[in-house]
């Protein structure tokens, strides 16, 4: 772990005065080993509540059956769909963050994989639920697995799409929760040895024995390479597969080839977004900011930036491909985005993720806080509608008026998706509570480099260029954590 000089003008990714490993340690503990506070207290009842309604409609939609749904004879998918989709979209940030970024050396990444990790297993469970509900028969949800024939025949209808579903959801959760937990061993150890009673035994065990050894740490990053080489692929293949839902289809709207690359950065733009939300509350409610910075918050809307241009590039090209096919049917499914019955869930869609996020093009919008937690939770509101609007609104008026239909959503539709934002969220403050939100390990091995403090002895040192200096100091006031005063005595 050897020390290394890093540009003056890279913003810290750890400010503070006086940071050192053991505050590190206790920093980031803190909310594990002490009791949670009032904060925590009343998000994880009101999450508890959404959970509880979830058991509640999905039981009912069990015993009933998916006529519950609003669906009929022309609109057989629904709020169903429409969630799988959003809640996978979501789950994608979580492997870019991890595997991405770290095949890049992007240390950045640093203070929020173990979040954004979590956050996407918790997602794609609450995805797989929608794939279970939809069966109609969801005690036989084993069938599209590939089992040995005592249990049934082993060849699966591959011309379903809940089928590739399920393949592509089993995949993409196994690696990224052999990720997310392979990346949790050294934190584990550390809680085992600062640990005492029954606690202590059970994060032993956890701990899977880990030692601290040279060659343990050897094999740690070996394996997190590797994970990190599997699970790029997954970044696209996921969420091509469940676009092919659709594309392989003849529906007006649906039958084109750009919706693989197209879902695929919608899924990593809605994925970020839910990064945003729920890092921006965690870290002031749980004290972390000096561990995610104002750094970290801009490079993760810069992402957003990116992701939504290319949805909004992704937009005008199918509005050119409809009109450009000469398709009159293809034609009118856009045309009726606008000029339909349900315009307004257009409008939705085309504003939330296009016209809103225009705004982080500006610094002030990128570095400031409420701003950034609001236009998080717009994107996701967007990007919501934007699977409502592909799925319900191509499906209301496609080749015969005759069958056109109206969808009207139930109480129970509205209850089960309700229901899986309260079962994430319950999730989610379960994990800051019992496990490190912050990769302890992979944020001290930057402190030397990357540290504000670092940074104060590159200064002390002096021989630098005045006008990096200059540039450096302006740019630190962005960080709510950082004391311009502290400067102008260097």
């Amino acid at each position: 772990m050897a020390a290394h000089s890093e540009s003056i003008i890279r913003e810290p990714l750890i400010t503070g005065k006086d940071i050192t490993y053991a505050k590190i340690t206790n920093d980031i503990l803190r909310p594990v080993e002490n009791m949670p506070g009032r904060a925590w207290w009343i998000g994880f009842t009101i999450a508890s509540l959404g959970a509880s309604l979830w058991v509640f409609a999905v039981s009912w939609t069990f015993w009933y059956g998916i006529g519950e749904w609003g669906l009929d004879k022309t609109i057989g998918w629904s709020w169903d769909i429409t969630g799988f989709v959003w809640w996978v979209g979501i789950g994608h940030a979580g492997t870019l963050i991890s595997a991405i970024l770290l095949l890049f050396r992007q240390n950045w990444r640093n203070s929020i994989n173990r979040s954004a990790e979590a956050m996407t297993i918790f997602a794609v469970i609450c995805a797989a639920t929608y794939v279970v509900s939809h069966m109609g028969r969801p005690w036989l949800a084993y069938w599209p697995l590939p089992l040995p024939n005592q249990f049934g025949s082993i060849w699966v209808n591959f011309n379903s799409p809940l089928v590739w579903d399920v393949f592509a959801i089993s995949t993409y959760f196994s690696v990224s929760l052999v990720f997310w937990y392979t990346g949790l061993l050294p934190d584990l150890a550390a809680i085992r040895d600062r640990a005492t009673g029954i606690r202590q035994k059970i994060y032993s065990v956890m701990s899977f024995g880990w030692t601290g050894s040279v060659k343990t740490w050897q094999r740690f990053e070996t394996v997190c390479l590797i994970l990190a080489g599997i699970s790029t692929p997954l970044v696209l293949s996921v969420h091509t597969i469940v676009s092919m839902d659709f594309a392989t289809s003849l529906e007006p709207g649906w039958h084109t080839t750009i919706f693989p690359p197209y879902f695929v950065a919608g899924a990593i733009f809605s994925g970020f977004a839910m990064v945003q939300t729920l890092l921006l509350v965690a870290r002031k409610v749980l004290g972390l900011e000096n561990y995610i910075t104002m750094f970290h918050i801009e490079a993760m809307n810069k992402i957003i930036l990116l992701t939504g241009s290319i949805v909004g590039v992704a937009y005008l090209t199918e509005f050119f491909i409809a009109y450009y096919s000469g398709g009159e049917y293809e034609q009118y499914t856009f045309l009726n985005r606008f000029i339909g019955p349900q315009w307004w869930a257009g409008c939705m869609m085309y504003g939330c993720n296009v016209l809103m996020t225009q705004l982080m093009w500006f610094k002030k919008v990128r570095t400031n806080i409420p701003i950034s937690w609001v236009l998080s939770i717009v994107v996701n509101i967007g990007m919501w509608f934007e699977r409502y609007v592909i799925i319900q609104i191509s499906l209301q008026r496609d080749f015969l008026p005759s069958s056109w239909s109206a969808f009207h959503p139930t109480w129970v539709d509205m209850s089960i998706f309700i229901g899986s934002i309260g079962v994430f969220f319950t999730l989610f403050l379960l994990f800051v509570r019992v496990l490190p939100s912050i990769a302890i390990a992979e944020v001290k091995l930057i402190l030397k480099s990357s540290s504000e403090q670092a940074k104060k002895k590159l200064l002390q040192h002096g021989g630098l260029d005045g006008e990096q200096v200059e540039f450096y100091k302006e740019s630190l006031v962005t960080f709510d954590s950082v004391e311009l005063a502290d400067y102008e005595k260097l």
